[in-house]
């Protein structure tokens, strides 16, 4: 396990009971108490096997590919100093709109159900940043489909994509297969399943995209799956 992200844990007899738990999505304090061990292991484990595991995505999209962000309020859970004062039960953001306040979470997903997430700060999403996420990952003979964000008009023109945008601030939903709703319903889907964690650490966002992105795909459908996919083997 040297050089693996699972190098140095022990208990290794409970690996796999601990992975079926990831596959249930079972919270930490559930986990902990169905493998037998302490809710800071189960902790230190899911932030272990997760990341390793989530590594086994699409190295590109192609043919329709809709892109939209979503964002979700800055959070600081778990932090023993935080960098402002605390809210009550979450809190609301101080601005209205999307502002600093705000994770940016960009989903990328094709027509045969190929989905990449890219985590891309605080704020709204930048074309620098279109730039750095989607440029490695799009085919060049894509369709790209988005909002009306002119962010995506300016990324597409300087990548030389075409593109196509669906004004749904103006309530159009799709113009024939035209649409984002794709991509939309992964987002509902994430937020939906993140209900169960009670709120998540804004530098953990990317970990708990990947997990829902891994059990959307259900390439990684047992505990040895993912056991696997976390120490890169084959």
């Amino acid at each position: 396990m040297t050089g693996t992200p699972l190098a140095r844990l022990r208990k290794k007899e409970l690996w796999l009971p601990y992975l079926q738990c990831v596959l249930e999505s079972r919270t930490v304090r559930d986990a902990a108490q169905v493998v037998g061990v302490h809710r800071t292991t189960s902790f230190r484990w899911r932030h272990r096997f997760v990341p390793g595991a989530m590594r086994d995505r699409p190295a590109t999209l192609s043919a329709i590919v809709e892109v939209d962000e979503t964002y979700r309020l800055e959070s600081q859970k778990g932090a023993r100093n935080l960098a402002r004062p605390p809210r009550k039960r979450g809190g609301v953001a101080k601005r209205r709109g999307i502002n600093r306040e705000h994770d940016c979470l960009l989903i990328a997903r094709d027509r045969s159900g190929r989905t990449l997430d890219f985590h891309t700060g605080r704020g709204q999403v930048t074309v620098a940043q279109l730039h750095e996420c989607l440029k490695p990952v799009l085919q060049d003979d894509v369709l790209l489909i988005t909002d009306g964000a002119i962010v995506y008009r300016h990324f597409a023109e300087q990548a030389g994509i075409t593109h196509e945008a669906v004004n749904v601030k103006a309530g159009i939903r799709a113009r024939g297969a035209i649409h984002i709703q794709n991509v939309n319903s992964w987002h509902s889907r994430f937020k939906t399943w993140l209900v169960r964690f009670r709120g998540v650490a804004s530098r953990y966002l990317i970990h708990y995209s990947g997990w829902q992105r891994m059990l959307d795909d259900r390439r990684l459908t047992k505990p040895a799956h993912l056991l696997c996919a976390a120490v890169q083997l084959g």
